[in-house]
């Protein structure tokens, strides 16, 4: 990972909170096909404030919550007391050998250096284990959704998750699901507050930033004087299994 890269990463302790209230969880259809069959221990690496980390302890199965981030955690723990958290990056995973059945990373691939990271997610997994990677993207296909994307940046460019799985993982496989997520106004600012551009911009901008969001709110017809918003998006999804 460059160094510049990593720092823009380790920024969103300072909007913990703001992640945990506006970031969107996953859609169980995503779940579901990350996971292998018979899956029970799972690695959450980047967990963040724990939004897959949620769903995957709800179905009963035996989680480890990895992220570089202690104020990422502390929320984590805060809402998941029983749930084993752990500092680590995905670089060097403090876990042993063959300990898990599969690896998730949500929302985090992009921050990490594949070079350093294939060995050590291989290292931890059971052979024939899964490596699952998922991103929740805005479906900018959608008018207001896209006038946001002017004001904050695009979620549009797919080639972000041209991602290749190399060997010791055979050939990697892709899917997508589309799904809604019901907000409040409140939570999109959160959300918007949550992003590492806005985060890591000096204060006028990140002001600026936000006081674009709200107008958006207040004057878009579809907007103004909802209560509640529904926002689309589009999970990608990536999977490759562990050679034998």
């Amino acid at each position: 990972m460059t160094r510049p890269r990593h720092d823009r990463s380790l920024s969103f302790g300072s909007a913990a909170a703001a992640y945990e209230r506006g970031r969107p969880s996953y859609p169980p259809e995503a779940i579901d096909w990350l996971l292998p069959r018979g899956a029970r221990h799972v690695l959450d690496l980047g967990a963040g404030t724990g939004k897959l980390t949620t769903r995957l302890v709800e179905r009963g199965l035996d989680v480890v919550a990895v992220d570089p981030i202690p104020d990422m955690l502390e929320v984590l723990r805060s809402s998941l007391p029983e749930t084993r958290a752990v500092l680590g990056t995905a670089e060097e995973i403090p876990l042993e050998d063959n300990s898990v059945d599969a690896v998730l990373v949500a929302q985090a691939w992009h921050w990490v250096d594949p070079e350093r990271a294939i060995p050590e997610v291989a290292r931890v997994l059971r052979p024939g284990g899964r490596l699952g990677l998922v991103w929740n993207t805005r479906d900018e296909r959608l008018g207001w959704v896209r006038e946001l994307g002017e004001i904050i940046g695009s979620d549009g460019d797919r080639g972000r998750f041209d991602v290749g799985l190399p060997a010791p993982f055979a050939e990697s496989e892709r899917h997508q699901v589309e799904w809604t997520n019901y907000l409040t106004p409140q939570a999109l600012i959160d959300l918007v507050a949550s992003r590492s551009y806005c985060i890591t911009s000096p204060t006028e901008v990140r002001t600026r930033t936000l006081d674009q969001v709200r107008e958006l709110l207040a004057t878009h017809p579809a907007l103004a004087n909802s209560t509640g918003l529904a926002m689309p998006y589009v999970t990608v999804c990536i999977r490759a299994t562990l050679a034998e």
